[in-house]
């Protein structure tokens, strides 16, 4: 008895191990795949410039890191009490106009190095619908919850989104030929624009996804995985979602990250997965008695463990956020 349609998977061909450095970029669902790698303590830098929903607002910050541009005075607006840039996300938004900049710009220079050196980028597209700032006439990242009258509202044709990938394909591919590339659908639904609007704007990402991955000079960099399709087949229920009925549960990203590991993580990765996870859940171990001898040898066992993960990758480290 099936109670389920799997979505078919394939492995990959160019698999992620301990010595890929990866660069994750878009939605929040690129956040939840960036949590999963650092937990396991892969080289990652996620979402450098906050959350990105829409390929324009990827695109902008990818040319920008990759051609050495930088953020000037007339790049940034102070409101409500805060500095804003409306290319990033409002968790950036400081009181500061000078810190700001700093971080914009400091965060540019990063990104152009970690893209530089990434074996992997992977970017999430969560929707086609965006919003255009009426004065400057120029698509945002964020409306940093300015007046809902100083914005247009659209949705992105699919040869405008094809337009804006391959830009971002061009600008990375210039500074680093041989990287690859892992497109994804966020399985979020954006119902506040509307539950037609919603699969519309899906169908525009997939389309233009796919239109991109079959370009002949893409087709050995670019691959596309189906988190969407995951979500929308294999999870079709709402026990999958939040209470908001939009996000995924962490159950369901959960699932979805193993596909991911199955299909894109080395199979050879798995021991020294386990051995994190080990290590994690030791960490998080609560003792009744931390002065006792007992503890003092559980610590020095968690030590050695780690010493020893370190004598193989030296850049693995569990400090106190960890």
């Amino acid at each position: 008895m099936k109670l389920l349609t799997p979505v078919p998977l394939q492995r990959a061909k160019n698999p992620i191990d301990y010595n890929s450095q990866l660069v994750v970029l878009g939605s929040c669902f690129a956040e939840h795949i960036g949590d999963k790698l650092n937990y396991f303590k892969f080289q990652t830098s996620v979402n450098p410039f906050g959350i990105l929903f829409h390929p324009t607002a990827i695109e902008t910050l990818i040319l920008k890191a990759t051609q050495n541009q930088i953020y000037a005075e007339n790049d940034v607006f102070f409101f409500n009490e805060l500095w804003h840039c409306f290319d990033v996300h409002s968790d950036l938004s400081t009181i500061s106009k000078e810190k700001l900049l700093q971080k914009l710009n400091n965060r540019l220079l990063d990104t152009h190095e970690n893209i530089k050196k990434a074996t992997h980028v992977c970017i999430t597209l969560g929707t086609a619908w965006v919003y255009r700032n009426v004065k400057t006439n120029r698509i945002v990242s964020n409306c940093h919850k300015l007046p809902q009258t100083e914005f247009s509202k659209e949705v992105l044709k699919v040869d405008q989104i094809v337009q804006s990938l391959t830009s971002i394909l061009d600008a990375i591919q210039i500074i680093n030929p041989s990287v690859q590339f892992i497109f994804t659908i966020s399985p979020v639904r954006h119902l506040k624009d509307g539950f037609v609007e919603n699969q519309r704007s899906k169908a525009h990402l997939i389309a233009a996804v796919q239109e991109i991955g079959n370009a002949s000079r893409f087709v050995p960099f670019v691959s596309y995985f189906q988190s969407y399709e995951i979500m929308m087949d294999e999870l079709r229920d709402y026990r999958f979602y939040g209470t908001d009925m939009v996000h995924p549960t962490a159950l369901a990203v959960d699932y979805i990250w193993e596909k991911f590991r199955s299909t894109w993580i080395s199979e050879n990765c798995y021991p020294v997965m386990e051995q994190i996870t080990s290590i994690h859940r030791d960490l998080n171990h609560r003792a009744f008695n931390p002065q006792s001898r007992q503890h003092q040898d559980f610590l020095k066992t968690i030590g050695q463990k780690i010493s020893y993960l370190k004598e193989q990758y030296p850049f693995i480290s569990f400090d106190a956020k960890d």
